[in-house]
């Protein structure tokens, strides 16, 4: 049979329970009550909008928490010997709501930010590129921010528990988040951190970007700047993930960085008899008729003519990377057409350095043996090759002749 001091303990418990129970179902329609006028207010103010939006379960956690915390203090004894391990267990909750309620804060100072600037696109104009060096800020600040309210928040965690109180104040104390920063610096991760705010505030890349990468390998938009790794999506839909350190060490281009005109080329060989200016006319013609080129560029130039064939080089411009590379697929098409209809393909020319206008008259046929080596002379003659094979034509030619001779004395 329990004793009277038992049967208390558990009856206190039971009250306590049950008003906690009570007060946290009050605390939560608080919360949902207080979102709902937010919400109201918010249709004419964005910010209380996107707090109501962003802080909805962290606050209507935190007011439960505070509830419980409020009731449990007010309907027992400290006395009880369960007080304790729930005041602490409260205690780490209510720490664990207010972090997530500051995390949820911060989202929303950053979704703020980002409205303030407007949207961006590719086309960039002077505005469209603020918005977007602004955006990629704002975004590593806000996941440097949420790191170090989570690491406050732990630590705080810590310092409520006395065989860790030491290694709590220490997190908080100034000197100490020095020397561990100054301490794990070396480390890859860490660097990797540095190297993502690097990028943030020096400009290097944006968010939207075009660039191209290992020597034109691979060519994108990037898509996400974090504080770790930089997110690149490739032309045909695939994500490249690389290190923060990579933008930092590895030469890259940035085709977009000032603005997103680019200029491409394109490069053939056609025959000697090519009318140039017939070819001129007909890129011109393509370009006119191309929604992709924006007017700036448009040239064709010569820029090699040896081995038989002639070089042409066709330059042109659009208006951002992908479109550049349309219109060259677009330029490359027609051209090859028009010089499939014109016949200008290029063709190889052959001339022996012997042939003369006297080997083309006609001759009587006659294949004796002191004619053979003039005429191998005239077919197969130089270079070393050609000598060659001139002799293996006489070998030729000389067991013909020694086999009709061996088959007529046979007959």
């Amino acid at each position: 049979m329990p004793d009277d001091t038992e049967l208390e303990t558990a009856t206190n418990l039971a009250v306590t329970l049950a008003w906690a129970a009570g007060a946290m179902t009050a605390a939560l329609l608080l919360g949902v009550l207080l979102t709902w006028a937010l919400g109201r207010i918010g249709r004419r103010s964005a910010m209380l909008c996107d707090v109501a939006e962003l802080t909805r379960m962290p606050v209507r956690a935190t007011l439960m928490v505070v509830a419980a915390t409020i009731s449990v203090q007010r309907t027992s004894d400290p006395a009880d010997s369960w007080r304790r391990l729930v005041d602490h267990s409260l205690l780490i909750l209510l720490i664990v709501g207010v972090t997530w309620l500051l995390t949820s804060l911060v989202r929303v100072a950053e979704r703020r930010m980002i409205a303030r600037f407007g949207g961006g696109g590719e086309e960039i104009s002077d505005a469209d590129r603020r918005w977007r060096r602004v955006r990629t800020q704002v975004t590593v600040l806000r996941r440097l921010a949420i790191a170090v309210v989570v690491i406050f928040g732990g630590a705080a965690i810590l310092m409520t528990f006395p065989a860790f109180s030491d290694i709590g104040t220490t997190v908080f104390a100034s000197a100490g988040v020095l020397s561990v920063v100054a301490g794990l610096a070396a480390q890859t991760s860490l660097g990797a951190v540095f190297a993502g705010m690097q990028i943030a505030f020096s400009g290097a890349i944006r968010v939207g970007d075009v660039v191209q990468l290992e020597n034109g390998q691979w060519w994108g938009r990037v898509e996400e700047i974090t504080l770790s790794y930089v997110v690149v999506r490739l032309w045909d839909e695939r994500r490249l993930v690389l290190p923060s350190t990579y933008f930092t060490t590895e030469p890259f281009e940035n085709w977009t960085r000032s603005d997103t005109e680019i200029m491409g080329s394109v490069e053939f060989d056609v025959d000697f008899s090519v009318p140039f200016h017939d070819m001129r006319a007909e890129l011109d013609r393509l370009l006119v008729n191309s929604e992709l080129w924006d007017g700036r560029k448009g040239v064709l130039q010569v820029t090699d003519a040896v081995g038989g064939v002639v070089r042409v080089r066709i330059v042109v411009s659009a208006p951002n990377a992908g479109a550049l590379f349309d219109l060259r697929c677009a330029v490359r098409e027609g051209m090859v057409n028009w010089v499939n209809s014109r016949r200008v393909l290029p063709i190889q020319r052959l001339e022996n350095a012997d042939f003369t206008p006297e080997s083309t008259a006609p001759s009587a046929p006659s294949r004796t043996t002191d004619e053979t080596p003039r005429a191998a002379e005239g077919m197969f003659s130089g270079s070393p090759e050609a000598e060659k094979r001139a002799r293996a034509f006489d070998e030729h030619a000389d067991y013909e002749d020694d086999y009709v001779s061996s088959s007529n004395g046979s007959r």
